[in-house]
């Protein structure tokens, strides 16, 4: 896959970089930014030529550069950082004992700062299991379809997915989500245990677990790209 380098034209743009794919089925060029990181895809019809992606890009440049400007450079979590955590920005300081706690907006980190990323990470998993693995039982309780197992990873593609075996995979971040977002995304998932499509009736039954999910996914695709930008390792 080749890329064309959108350069700044002032000190304020940014530079915007475009991967170019050629695809059989496309009938034109179309671009796409990704919601979770922000990279930029061009896809091209397989006889179109890369002059004809320059133009079609350098067309479309102020739109590009307004979509990508959105997506934040990292942010280092540590001692005095802010993170969402259930919807809420809390801030990490230092703590006491042997575990990390969570007092009012801050969330206390025992042990020396530079383990604090790995112990924040750890918690974050637990509190993400626990209440993925809850509203998946309830989900799947209700829908009277038991899932084989449940899985965490820290995925940028997608934040979860159900295979044909019934197990369900989580993106670990929806713990910094809002509840009722990650309660969809649970929700989302445990349905396609009855309808492994996205079509109307698959639908159906995520609006019969949820009820109206609008908003819920409306909230992943303008802030879901923020809950990547933390990082916790150096």
């Amino acid at each position: 896959m080749s890329t064309f380098v959108l350069a700044s034209e002032t000190a304020d743009d940014p530079q915007v970089e475009v991967r170019l794919k050629r695809s059989s089925q496309a009938k034109r060029l179309s671009l796409r930014v990704s919601q979770l990181d922000g990279r930029v895809t061009l896809t091209l019809p397989r006889h179109a030529s890369e002059a004809e992606a320059t133009r079609f890009i350098r067309e479309k440049a102020d739109w590009l550069r307004r979509h990508v400007a959105r997506f934040e450079v990292d942010v280092p979590v540590g001692h005095g950082a802010e993170l969402p955590f259930q919807g809420q920005m809390i801030r990490v300081a230092q703590g006491a004992g042997r575990s990390v706690q969570i007092a009012a907006d801050t969330i206390l980190v025992p042990g020396p700062p530079e383990r604090s990323g790995a112990r924040l990470t750890a918690f974050l998993k637990q509190a993400a299991r626990d209440r993925l693995t809850e509203a998946s039982d309830r989900y799947a309780a209700a829908l009277g379809r038991p899932f084989a197992r449940i899985s965490l990873r820290d995925t940028r593609s997608r934040w979860g997915s159900c295979s044909s075996e019934g197990a369900l995979m989580y993106s670990w971040r929806l713990i910094m989500a809002p509840p009722e977002v990650l309660d969809y995304v649970a929700a989302h998932e445990v349905a396609h245990l009855e309808e492994m499509n996205h079509s109307p009736a698959f639908w159906a039954v995520v609006n019969e677990l949820y009820g109206p999910h609008t908003a819920a996914r409306g909230w992943l695709r303008e802030h879901g790209s923020a809950l990547h930008k933390y990082r916790f390792t150096k």
